[in-house]
């Protein structure tokens, strides 16, 4: 039984996490740690395990194998480097950090150690991701010319239950969060777009303040690449009806996905008389993310590509918030190490 320690309750998500901890019949919560002594001390009582404030105290328990962070973002620098040179397993919501730099002494930490590090990036595991990747393997598009990934929901939006939306208040804490929507919501279309183009050359980002928060709750990023290919990545606190899309087009056709009819649909010059069709009998859905990170933990393995794509992501959030801070075009390679 692999002995976890949920380390912090701040992020919307850190229920979840710690749902998938106690069901998976391979790990177990024995310890909570937060910020917010309060708020700790409330989860470890509800979950009858032991509360510690003192993080270092924590992270010395022998016993403990490892963590789950869901920390305030600019909180997973130094917490998941002490995790490492602690030597517990560190599972963690996205992002790893905020900037490139902070990204690799946490990977330097990690390797130092020896310890398994998977990142939370749920939808690289649906089916309808692995269709649209092996359409894509299967050259049945040509060159991709253009990906746009959309992502948003109403959780900024003014209702008569929740006159502020949904969204727990800090989570427009440009400090703590390290952005807005782009970095929360538009994380998942940024990696699927990494995912299917490869890391581009440069980003442009435009951000929206619709409900006057100091972060954005509206926010586009093109992703520009060598060969003439693009990338649209949107993200939104503030629609109502928003579907998730996935688009991707080439030379030679074209695949869709919305979740307002979970189909993957695509349609290529070799089946233009055919119309848009339904891809059936795709990859079979993979296993989540917290899953992955107990089989490496047990079967000694690494997260590569699952790091990897959680590096690259920290590097478009940065380049992105860099852009449209200053207004301007931002490369990858001019980021900080």
């Amino acid at each position: 039984m692999i002995k976890v320690a949920m380390l912090s309750f701040w992020h919307v998500h850190a229920r979840d996490y710690a749902k998938q901890v106690t069901e998976h019949k391979d790990t177990e919560i024995v310890a909570v740690w937060d910020e917010i002594p309060e708020r700790g001390q409330a989860e470890a009582s509800q979950r009858g395990v032991a509360f510690y404030t003192d993080l270092a105290e924590l992270l010395a328990n022998k016993d403990i194998d490892g963590v789950v962070v869901d920390t305030p973002t600019n909180m997973h620098r130094d917490v998941m480097v002490a995790a490492a040179k602690a030597g517990k397993h560190i599972f963690t919501e996205k992002v790893i950090a905020p900037t490139l730099h902070e990204v690799n002494e946490i990977l330097d930490a990690v390797n130092e150690a020896g310890v398994t590090l998977t990142v939370s990036l749920p939808r690289l595991n649906p089916t309808y991701t692995l269709a649209v990747q092996e359409i894509i393997e299967k050259e049945l598009l040509g060159q991709i010319t253009l990906v746009r990934t959309r992502l948003s929901h109403n959780g900024g939006i003014s209702t008569d239950v929740n006159p502020k939306g949904w969204l727990p208040e800090h989570f427009y804490n440009a400090e703590q969060c390290g952005g807005g929507a782009l970095i929360d919501l538009g994380c998942h279309p940024m990696y699927l777009t990494r995912l299917f183009l490869g890391l581009p050359e440069s980003v442009s980002a435009s951000y929206g303040y619709v409900t006057g928060r100091e972060v954005e709750d509206n926010a586009v990023a093109t992703l520009q690449y060598a060969n003439g290919a693009l990338g649209i990545v949107e993200a939104g606190f503030v629609n109502a009806h928003s579907p998730f899309v996935i688009e991707v087009h080439g030379t030679e056709g074209s695949v869709l996905y919305s979740d307002h009819d979970g189909r993957v649909l695509v349609r290529t010059r070799k089946n233009a008389d055919a119309g848009w069709t339904a891809y059936e009998n795709g990859p079979k859905e993979r296993p989540s993310a917290f899953d992955q990170w107990v089989a490496h933990i047990q079967n000694g393995t690494k997260a590569t590509e699952n790091i990897q794509l959680a590096v690259d992501l920290t590097k478009l959030m940065e380049a992105s918030n860099r852009s449209a801070g200053s207004k301007q075009q931002v490369r990858i390679d001019s980021l900080a190490q």
